[in-house]
């Protein structure tokens, strides 16, 4: 872990971004013995004007404790045969968690063995991504991969760079959305027919994962178009990007 840059070759990156919905679909389907467990978790974080079907309609999903992973998108930079750089998307999506996080460690795992420098990359996944898969992987009884086992990490052997903390530029109270971002930046954004908080209406209501597994895709692309802007670099056109099966 002492070989990681801070600003590395493009090629020695994964990037990711993941979708979460709450485990049950409202309040009133959490079981009882977990309700308490909730009011303990929100109570002091929640206005007490927000009712509590209310509140874990809008929290649920976010907390590692009550929410589940159901999509992963990962992209990687390649060159093809004329040198230019391409982006490959890998989608991991489905409604049995452990199944689709196993699949996850897999994928990762061979992405480690043929670059054991490699780095995670996306936007504000130190705070949300990249903890939630490792608290979720736990609760499945999923082995960590030694690369996510960040508990009492340094922060220089933490395997990943976050484009919500490159924008900060040392400004730790400095908070931006991945859809700023790539307004300020004049990167195509991924906000077209749905965003974030539509998910768990498109999940539980709609029944259309396939929707969900588009639009994180597209968020993949945004903070891969954001990272070339840092590195002042060319963007991806459509025909840079390749969805891989």
């Amino acid at each position: 872990m002492n070989n990681l840059s801070f600003d590395p070759p493009v090629t020695d990156l994964l990037l990711i971004d993941i979708e979460t919905v709450p485990q049950y679909q409202n309040y009133d389907s959490l079981p009882d013995n977990w309700k308490p467990l909730w009011i303990d978790k929100i109570s002091k974080t929640v206005p007490e004007n927000i009712s509590l079907p209310e509140s874990y309609l809008q929290k649920a999903g976010i907390l590692a404790e009550f929410g589940k992973v159901i999509c992963i998108s990962t992209g990687y930079f390649s060159y093809n045969e004329k040198k230019e750089l391409i982006l490959r998307l890998k989608t991991i999506s489905g409604h049995d968690e452990k199944e689709l996080l196993s699949r996850f460690s897999e994928l990762t795992d061979r992405f480690y063995k043929h670059n054991n420098n490699f780095q995670f990359v996306g936007h504000n996944i130190r705070e949300f991504d990249i903890p939630y898969i490792c608290r979720r992987m736990l609760i499945n009884n999923l082995p960590l991969p030694s690369y996510m086992k960040l508990h009492g990490a340094k922060p220089w052997e933490v395997r990943m760079l976050d484009t919500l903390h490159w924008w900060r530029f040392g400004d730790y109270k400095n908070y931006i959305s991945l859809h700023l971002l790539a307004s300020v930046l004049n990167v195509p954004t991924s906000k077209t027919d749905m965003d974030g908080s539509m998910v768990q209406e498109v999940y539980y209501k709609d029944n259309n994962l396939p929707r969900i597994v588009e639009y994180c895709q597209r968020d993949v692309v945004v903070v891969a178009n954001v990272l070339l802007r840092f590195k002042n670099q060319p963007l991806l056109s459509q025909a840079d990007i390749t969805v891989v099966p």
